[in-house]
């Protein structure tokens, strides 16, 4: 009797033991897991049928259209990407340092309008792009460096509730600066797949991607439709894959501060 009473204390102990091994080393060995790298993808110039535009929205991975106001596609683009899920912003025409007014479409924002003029258009602008959660340049290297011209278009944006997207083509951007004196939650790009629309430069800017994501843990990297469109899509197509193993796609709404 002596004997087994000495057994069924044995069995206890270890049953006891492992009772609490099921509590304590699970807790021991949860591995420390690094928080993802974020990649957004911008795509700009929807709203004109433009060449490309079937191809990206097709894109196996979430992107950001960035669609022009009063053009003939304008609402079809934003619908379009709206119901397959990708995020929309406006994509302001704003006038370039150097360039014809001409090549900005209409409702273009310039230097030369009174901040009454510069407010109806932007106004005008987000009504006209349904689904839009932010706003970016088109081209605009002489607009985003006017602080006059900025604050009204930016303060739009603060009464709307729209995250603005700097494009950065120019060095000089104010936007950022104004943005946080006005409450305004900001992203940047990072790099232009396609100013060479050869298929060439966009698979080295591609590379470039990468390298960038390698090196930092936000990338913003802005491509287009239009005549470098389906090259552009085919590149990210490849690339796409990549990204997915490196990063989570991000929205811009998201990685706005």
């Amino acid at each position: 009797m002596r004997h087994f009473k000495r057994q069924r204390l044995v069995i206890l102990a270890v049953a006891s033991a492992a009772l609490v091994s099921l509590w304590v080393i699970p807790a021991a060995a949860e591995p420390d897991v690094a928080p993802r790298k974020s990649v957004t993808i911008v795509i700009d110039d929807f709203g004109n049928d433009m060449l490309g535009s079937k191809e990206m929205m097709e894109l196996p991975a979430p992107f950001t259209a960035a669609v022009m106001p009063f053009l003939p596609t304008t609402r079809r683009d934003a619908e379009w990407a709206h119901r397959l899920g990708h995020e929309v912003l406006v994509h302001m025409p704003m006038e370039p340092v150097r360039g014809k007014k001409s090549w900005l479409g209409p409702g273009a924002i310039t230097t030369d309008l009174s901040d009454e003029e510069i407010r109806r258009r932007v106004m005008a602008a987000v009504e006209d792009v349904p689904y839009a959660v932010g706003m970016n340049n088109h081209m605009g290297s002489k607009v985003t460096a006017d602080e006059r011209v900025m604050r009204v278009i930016l303060q739009v944006c603060k009464e709307k509730n729209l995250v603005y997207l700097d494009s950065r083509t120019t060095a000089k951007s104010v936007v950022e600066s104004v943005a946080k004196e006005l409450g305004v939650r900001t992203a940047e790009n990072h790099i232009f797949m396609d100013s060479i629309y050869s298929r060439r430069h966009i698979a080295k800017q591609a590379a470039k991607v990468k390298k960038h994501l390698s090196k930092h843990d936000e990338t913003v990297v802005i491509g287009h439709v239009g005549p470098p469109g389906k090259n552009t899509a085919a590149v990210l197509r490849q690339l796409i894959p990549d990204l997915q193993q490196a990063a989570r796609f991000t929205p811009v709404s998201e990685l706005a501060k």
